[in-house]
């Protein structure tokens, strides 16, 4: 589909990108097992069966077009990035269908992984806990809408904008937005619209954040 939209587009060659996600879900599942996408009906039917689990592992996998469906080592993580969005979206996302969010640094995704969690316990009013996140990296090679000069964008409090300019880029054919962090100045990111561009996917280090009285947390890798 042609792209209409004045935002320029820039080619990207981003090595070891960074995603932090809950180390409560599994980093292997059906997906990561499957050799071929169009096998995946067949063998949801069959493992369905007998196994409870596989209706919450594979979510809201039809609100991705199966074209866009991808198998093989660490496809479970790549896909559940696009079939669990927020229930409230993201900066480039709506409740519909998430995105493959990731950090040019590592830095950058500690900081927006921290301000997410102290800002849940913010709403409950108790900064106690510990969370445990696993680091992937990714290979992203494509072109990408930049977004980076735009302060539509980065609004600290509020979605709106930047995802009603995200839903016309998708509706385009866009690949995905490279923009500035929020929360960690001179970070950058990419919010990626295509499951098949997300490359190399492996995890990689572990962390504790714990939140001990305040909205600070301590870091450590376990």
């Amino acid at each position: 589909m042609e792209l209409t939209s004045p935002i320029p587009l820039v080619r990207l060659r981003w090595k070891n990108t960074c995603r932090l996600i809950p180390s409560r879900f599994p980093s292997t599942g059906i997906l990561d097992r499957v050799a071929r996408p169009e096998d995946l009906p067949h063998i949801f039917e069959l493992e369905s069966w007998t196994n409870d689990r596989i209706s919450s592992e594979l979510g809201v996998l039809h609100r991705v077009p199966p074209e866009e469906w991808v198998t093989g080592p660490q496809a479970t993580v790549i896909m559940a990035a696009f079939c669990h969005p927020r229930p409230d979206g993201g900066r480039f996302n709506g409740a519909d269908r998430g995105a493959w969010y990731t950090a040019r640094r590592l830095d950058t995704a500690h900081a927006e992984i921290i301000y997410h969690r102290t800002r849940e316990l913010a709403e409950v009013g108790v900064f106690e806990t510990r969370v445990q996140m696993r680091l992937y990296l990714s290979d992203l090679s494509a072109s990408f809408h930049d977004m980076r000069p735009d302060p539509r964008v980065r609004d600290p409090d509020s979605y709106t904008e930047s995802q009603k300019l995200a839903r016309g880029l998708f509706d385009s054919g866009s690949n995905g937005i490279v923009y500035r962090s929020v929360r960690d100045a001179g970070g950058e990111c990419v919010a990626c619209f295509r499951p098949r561009l997300v490359g190399n996917v492996r995890p990689d280090a572990h962390f504790e954040y714990r939140w001990s009285g305040t909205s600070t947390p301590s870091v450590r890798q376990l």
